[in-house]
This record gives structure tokens, sequence and C-alpha cells, in this order.
């Protein structure tokens, strides 16, 4: 049996990742700290998933086990050196933390003069997931290491598309999900080609599809959350009844949709991004899926960040000499975000209240372009609370 090594047993590892593995007959060893989830997979060695549709369909998943990583450090390392896929989903932040056991797995191979290619996949909401991820593998590294990696070693970038709630249930290992889901990985950066996953869709040029991704379904989630914020509203299915919520919501996909046109238009058609945008906002609409603003909103200094969901968009689109009326209104709302139970949030505040405005554009946003930082500011004042 295959055996892959999945760097996160949350709810995304185990309701997404985690099922396609199983389908495509993987043996999957979870990495993880949590002590409750890691113990449960080691009890049980399966676990189940809910489809949040009418049906309400169940899907097992077997054949899984568990290492912390905190305590058994050299357990993962072991169990990196004999896989045949390494995947993560922990979120962009900690990738570095995990770079130095991936790179000792690498090393455990070199040594057992291993020559069995390995694809290291990153399936993180960020362009460019993997390719971060093995920079900071290299850090860890000889020459004779790095050598080694060029050629057997490969990390492959990678889009991952589904909502998965905020939930809990009394088993630690249960997780609900939408139907949907997508899962798109750059061929043309795999060193292993024994197999392709059933269910993943491979692309020689996956930029286009991330950047469709990130712009369209993270900027279009977080969207709904900071309009819902402002008005009121607790979760995403109660914020898009409001007509205002989805008007907003089919500006941003419009503007979204020049800008992906204007720089991908050799991949997507205005008819063929339409199609996809009416089903995202079915996706968000699912009555299903109870989804908390709080939830989608968190961050909100990370998803102003430069090359992040709103700025970046912000930034083509002007480059394009397009507008970028709604995603300003969002950022103006997400400056006025206010949860006293987000880390970040709370950080923002504090920022806005004691430090010049301008000051704190700049150091959020990452922008030198004087006149954005203006529009910005507008947009900022007119929302404030």
């Amino acid at each position: 049996m295959k055996k892959a090594v999945h760097f996160g047993a949350g709810n995304i590892g185990r309701g997404f990742i985690g099922e396609i593995l199983s389908q495509n007959g993987f043996e999957i060893v979870f990495i993880d700290m949590n002590e409750t989830v890691i113990d449960a997979l080691n009890a049980r060695g399966k676990y189940e998933i809910g489809i949040a549709s009418p049906e309400h369909e169940k899907v097992g998943v077997s054949g899984v086990r568990g290492i912390n990583n905190g305590k058994n450090p050299e357990e993962v390392v072991k169990a990196i050196s004999e896989a045949d896929v390494v995947t993560t989903a922990i979120g962009p932040n900690i990738l570095p933390y995990i770079a130095e056991l991936i790179a000792k797995g690498i090393q455990t191979r070199k040594s057992a003069g291993s020559k069995a290619p390995l694809d290291i996949i990153a399936c993180e909401n960020m362009i460019g997931g993997s390719t971060f991820l093995g920079d900071k593998v290299d850090e860890y590294l000889s020459d004779e290491d790095k050598a080694y990696v060029t050629e057997f070693i490969g990390f492959p970038n990678a889009a991952v598309d589904r909502i998965v709630p905020g939930q809990h249930h009394e088993d630690p290992l249960y997780v609900e999900v939408e139907p949907f889901h997508e899962w798109v990985i750059d061929e043309s950066q795999l060193k292993n080609s024994s197999f392709k996953l059933d269910g993943v869709h491979y692309a020689t040029d996956l930029e286009p599809f991330i950047e469709r991704k990130l712009f369209s379904v993270n900027s279009g989630h977080a969207t709904v959350a900071y309009n819902s914020a402002y008005k009121g509203y607790k979760t995403i299915l109660e914020g898009l009844q409001d007509e205002d919520i989805l008007a907003a919501l089919k500006a941003v996909q419009a503007e979204t949709r020049a800008l992906l046109l204007s720089k991908w238009g050799e991949y997507f058609t205005e008819e063929s991004l339409v199609e996809y945008h009416n089903v995202i906002i079915s996706r968000f609409a699912n009555p299903e899926i109870i989804d908390e603003v709080t939830r989608v909103g968190r961050t909100p200094i990370r998803k102003l960040g430069y090359d992040e969901r709103f700025i970046r968009p912000i930034r083509e689109l002007k480059a394009h000499g397009k507008t970028y009326t709604a995603h300003l209104d969002v950022v103006g709302k997400i400056f006025a975000y206010d949860d006293p139970e987000d880390a970040q949030a709370v950080e923002l505040q504090e920022k806005l209240a004691s430090a010049e405005l301008t000051d704190v554009i700049k150091e959020v946003t990452g922008l030198s372009d004087n006149d954005l930082i203006t529009e910005i500011e507008t947009v900022v004042k007119k929302y404030a609370k």
C-alpha cells in the first residue's frame, strides 16, 4: 500500500486531503500536535466525514494513524523517509515550523540511498505554497542534500478549494464538509510521475487556477464576512439574505472576472467565469452549512497583506486600468472589523487608535503607492465606527 504523510489533522486535513488520499488507496499518517485527535486516530485507524447536502451522505476514511510531532519528531522523520507523497494543510504561517522535520526526512532518504522520487505538496490558501515550503526546507540542507533534492524531491504547487465550516462534535474525528471540492496540482513540477490521484486535476500552468480560486472564493468569502460583520450578522448564510451584501459580492466578482480575463484570457472565458462565480454563490448559500462570520473574517491583518486577497487584486486591477471600487469598499470594512476574540482584530483596532491612519495602512498593506493609500484612507474613514 502506498504511504502518505499529511501535516495537519484538522478539519481540512481530515475532511478533504485525507478523503482524497484514502480514496486513492493510501495509508495516511497524520502529523499534528493535537493529542486528542492523534490518540483517536491511533485508537480507531479510521474516521467518518459528513457531506453537507440534503442527503447527508457519510464517507468513511480508513487506513489512518497519527504522530504527535511535538513528542515524537523522530517518528515523523522516519515516516517521511518511507513516504510516497507528503502533503500539508496547516496554514501558511505554520509551514516554516515543519521545514526542519521535512529536511531531516529528505536527508534520511538520501542516507539510505533511496532513489524513489517524492513530491511534497502544500495544500494551503496561498500562491506558491509548495515553493515557499521548499525554500524553507532548503535552509536546513547541505549542498549535497540540495543536489539530491534537485534530482529526486519535488515541491509542486497546488490550489485547493473546499468549504469546511467551524464545527464541534462529540467525536473528535468527525468532520462535515460541503459537497464541492477542487484540488489542482502543477504537474510540470512533479518528480514522481508513477501515479496521479483520482479526484485531482493536473495542470501544466497552475497560476491561473490558483488566482481564480483565491480571488474568487477567498476574496468572495471574505467580502460576505466583512460586510456581514459590519451589518451585525453572525453567519455567512444570514448575511447573504441581505440584498446589499449579495450585491457587494457580485460587484467584487465582476471586478475579479475583469482581472482574470485581462491576465489569463487564454484559460478562461467570461461565460465560464460567470458560471464559476454563480456556483460559488450557491456554495456560500448552502443551507446545510452554518459558517460563522468570525471564522471567515478572522486574522484581518493577514487578509490585508500586500499579496493577499484584496490588496493584490486592487494593485493589479489598477495596473490593468480596471475599476476596483468594490474591492476597495471591502478593505474599508476590514479596517472597521472589531472582534474582541480575534487577536489580529484587536491589534488592528489598537493600531488605528494609537497611530496615524496613513502609517497603519502602509504597515499592514505594504503599499507605497500614495494615490492608492489615499483612496484607502478615504474608504477607511467612511466606515470607521
